[in-house]
């Protein structure tokens, strides 16, 4: 016995408990989404009783924050098929203005509060999936005792990690604003970009430690106003219980040399505050599309400066120590205008921090390229 239940103009059919029978992707409620072929994508939805779907994606270019619409064709299928450059991207569909994860899709990506559906267009070779020995990463769960309950990363371990005995550099590497620990891993392709750039002799074998940077009690992320930073909360749980769970559990170098930290968006807000508390604790320092959230005004940065004079100072003493301080925003990015304000301040400073200019805005297209570009630089 079955009986139909309709939801968002979506029908979804009910079976009465018994025998599990596997049913064959075949007639009219068959169809592929999404369809990758010759540099498209195919998007599909079967939803008879929906009056608008669209689909929903800043990371492909030409969408911007709203919805692209789709077209309803035979069947009640809806559809739209979109130019799209090799890569990997999240996307939803909106059906009736309420957006869905694509049913036709087990690919996923996690954010803060959030599931995208992932399509991977092949093509862009540093961060495919390669013939290449693999490294492995791990969902670890710690007890925070900032947050007063448990807390999860995402760790990737280097090829040969397992069977090793040998100590190994380590890469803390945090997500931005909205998103969870998966997302470096999802739709940031983290452990194949560090795949093919180890198996390609381009970067030293390193654990990755991805974060997260939110949580139910505290977002992490704030203008300072000040002597607040802008990721207090998030810096304790990563001095006090993150990085001595690392240190305890995994097979980590603790030198200066052998740490290095970055970060995207607020992710790299938070790497900057954590590395201005502690300087000699890290040789590298990566900041993609993010800087120091010191306000808008010439005002607030002075404040901003007067505040985090003591820390300034530490820094300058200990640049010797820092190997790599590299920045890098798009041309597009809302931030870019933070990045090189951030940039003249640590000039003024007499550190030569690294910047980089890049085509693209606000988005994974830019990070995935910026983390390929920054691994190399680690630990030489």
């Amino acid at each position: 016995m079955t009986r139909s239940l309709s939801l968002l103009g979506l029908t979804f059919v009910l079976a009465a408990a018994g025998p599990a029978t596997a049913q064959p992707r075949q007639g009219p409620q068959s169809y592929i989404s999404p369809e990758v072929k010759d540099k498209t994508v195919t998007f599909r939805l079967r939803a008879p009783k929906a009056e608008k779907v669209g689909l929903s994606s800043s990371d492909i270019p030409g969408g911007g924050q709203g919805s692209r619409a789709m077209k309803k064709g035979e069947g009640d299928l809806w559809e739209l098929t979109l130019d799209v450059s090799p890569g990997t991207y999240r996307y939803r569909i909106e059906v009736d203005g309420v957006p869905v994860v694509d049913p036709r899709n087990p690919s996923t990506s996690e954010s803060f509060g959030n599931t995208w559906s992932l399509v991977r267009v092949p093509g862009a070779a540093f961060m495919d999936t390669a013939d290449v020995p693999h490294g492995a990463v791990a969902r670890v769960i710690y007890h925070s005792k900032t947050t007063g309950g448990n807390r999860r990363a995402h760790v990737y371990t280097p090829p040969g990690y397992e069977t090793a005995t040998e100590k190994y550099p380590v890469l803390y590497l945090l997500h931005g604003a909205g998103d969870c620990d998966d997302s470096w891993t999802s739709v940031g392709r983290s452990a194949d970009i560090l795949d093919n750039l180890i198996a390609a002799k381009m970067a030293v074998p390193m654990i990755v430690v991805m974060p997260a940077g939110h949580d139910s009690k505290f977002a992490g992320f704030g203008r300072p106003t000040g002597n607040t930073t802008p990721a207090a909360l998030f810096e304790d749980d990563f001095a006090k219980d993150l990085r001595p769970h690392i240190e305890k559990t995994y097979r980590v170098k603790t030198g200066r040399a052998d740490r290095a930290i970055a970060g995207l968006s607020m992710g790299g807000g938070q790497t900057l505050s954590v590395f201005l508390a502690n300087p000699n604790d890290y040789s590298a320092v990566g900041v993609f599309s993010s800087g120091i959230f010191a306000g808008r005004t010439p005002e607030d940065w002075e404040r901003w400066e007067k505040a985090n004079k003591e820390k300034l100072t530490a820094v300058v003493a200990a640049k010797d120590g820092l190997k790599v301080f590299w920045l890098a925003t798009g041309k597009e990015d809302f931030l870019l205008d933070t990045t090189k304000k951030t940039v003249a301040l640590f000039e003024k400073h007499k550190l030569k921090p690294e910047f980089q200019e890049t085509e693209g805005g606000h988005t994974w297209i830019c990070w995935q390229r910026y983390l390929n570009e920054f691994v190399p630089k680690l630990f030489q």
